[in-house]
């Protein structure tokens, strides 16, 4: 595992680091939109005070840090693979390159001490999972690894209810930043509940400190914290869109890991880019409110 000297001496002497995936660099957005959004959201995260880790695995190694060159190659060669925690080791072996998912971002980092992980959206249940049985690997290594993960909920093309009941199973707790809701992702609240409303970067600190005193199990702990209303997908757009996607979806026969890619690309052009623009939105929300809660660590 490589760090950049950066992340390396913040690490050493217990300065505030958040760690950032890279998918969304890579495959995620347009180019080259994806190198400039990159850039902004490690600028977003020195502004709050702390020293950014984006993670992805270049050749075989796995690098937690990521300097201009480096990213730079992430946004522009489409050789570059996807990898969730399973595939770390094979892509290690192979000396292969590719940008880390929620699991794998969230396993690297972990290992490399880091406390705090931004994103956009977790994986989760899929909707006719009694059919499928299809779940987002993020859900089972969130149950087993100790980070905070800021997130704006579960992606709303998933099966919200069933989720949020698989990581209660799993003992995997949830705060809701300033909301009683569970976000929606491209929406401000899925409509369900939380148990845990927080108000302050510090108020979760304190849950964070709460937690590792305890001791116990070493899952993740949950940050939901909604897109701002005013930047949120038009909810009867969003609704009209989906159910849409999800028909054309059935009728093509589209199955497996081809779903989401194909949903999430059909709410895009369907919805004239709006979609993205709320993901986007909720992304450089949950980067800003990470670097705070590690400031307050």
């Amino acid at each position: 595992m490589l760090m950049t000297e950066e992340v390396q001496e913040a690490l050493d002497a217990r300065r505030p680091v958040v760690a950032l995936e890279s998918t969304i660099i890579a495959h995620g957005l347009p180019r080259p939109r994806n190198l400039a959004v990159a850039e902004e959201l490690e600028a977003l995260v020195r502004s709050g005070g702390a020293v950014p880790a984006t993670v992805a695995v270049l050749d075989g190694r796995a690098h937690i840090g990521l300097d201009k060159d480096q990213l730079e190659r992430l946004a522009t060669d489409e050789s570059v693979r996807k990898f969730g925690h399973r595939d770390l080791a094979p892509a290690m072996a192979a000396r292969a390159t590719g940008a880390t998912t929620v699991s794998g971002t969230a396993f690297l980092a972990a290992r490399a001490g880091i406390r705090v992980f931004a994103t956009g959206g977790l994986g989760g249940v899929h909707r006719e999972w009694t059919e499928t049985q299809d779940e987002s690997a993020d859900l089972l290594l969130l149950a087993r690894t100790p980070i905070t993960v800021v997130c704006a909920g579960v992606k709303s093309i998933l099966d919200v209810p069933a989720t949020l009941q698989r990581l209660e199973t799993l003992g995997v707790s949830i705060l809701g930043y300033r909301t009683a809701h569970f976000p929606g992702f491209y929406l401000s609240s899925s409509g369900e509940p939380v148990d845990w409303t927080v108000r302050t970067p510090e108020d979760i600190a304190q849950v964070m400190e709460s937690k590792a005193t305890l001791g116990g199990p070493d899952s993740a702990l949950i940050v939901a914290n909604p897109v701002p209303e005013a930047d949120q997908l038009n909810p009867a757009l969003h609704d009209r869109v989906l159910g849409e996607a999800l028909d054309e979806c059935r009728e093509r026969g589209i199955v497996g890991q081809a779903v989401t890619p194909f949903l999430l690309d059909y709410l895009m052009r369907q919805t004239h880019g709006a979609s993205l623009e709320a993901n986007l939105a909720a992304v450089r929300g949950n980067v800003r409110l990470a670097a705070r809660i590690a400031a307050a660590l």
